[in-house]
């Protein structure tokens, strides 16, 4: 059978911080930039799963499946939000709310509910039309 590839995009907009919690505001904005302080996105995050094209399905994965997946795990949980807030991984403490952390989150919320026959092979994560984090499962 062959293998296709299919990518799925969803965009959601949505503030966040990054710093330190453990740094003083200081040394976060001389370490961070504007980016310690919140700010908005407009998020394109790119979800591409592979799997086998059967003659007997429409193609890789059923695409109303994944969509309810893709809202469930991100645009609910995080258009309008602000992700340190909304998200425990990311609260001040905890995992930095960058865009490279971002995908990887999505992948490990994306990646456990997909069907059996379908494997997870990346996802993009991207801040602006100049930026891109891309995540491919690596440990």
């Amino acid at each position: 059978m062959p293998i296709s590839y299919l990518t799925r995009i969803v965009e959601f907009s949505a503030a966040h911080r990054v710093r330190r919690a453990d740094w003083t505001p200081e040394r976060n904005a001389a370490e961070f930039g504007k980016a310690a302080a919140e700010h908005e996105h407009h998020y394109q995050v790119r979800v591409t799963v592979r799997g086998s094209l059967e003659a007997d399905r429409k193609g890789v994965v059923n695409l109303g499946e994944l969509d309810r997946v893709l809202r469930e795990e991100i645009t609910a949980r995080l258009d309008g939000k602000v992700i340190n807030d909304a998200v425990p991984e990311f609260a001040d403490g905890r995992r930095l709310a960058t865009g490279e952390a971002l995908a990887v989150y999505v992948w490990e919320r994306i990646a456990p509910r997909l069907p059996p026959a379908v494997t997870l092979h990346a996802v993009r994560v991207q801040e602006g039309p100049h930026i891109y984090s891309e995540y491919f499962g690596e440990p």
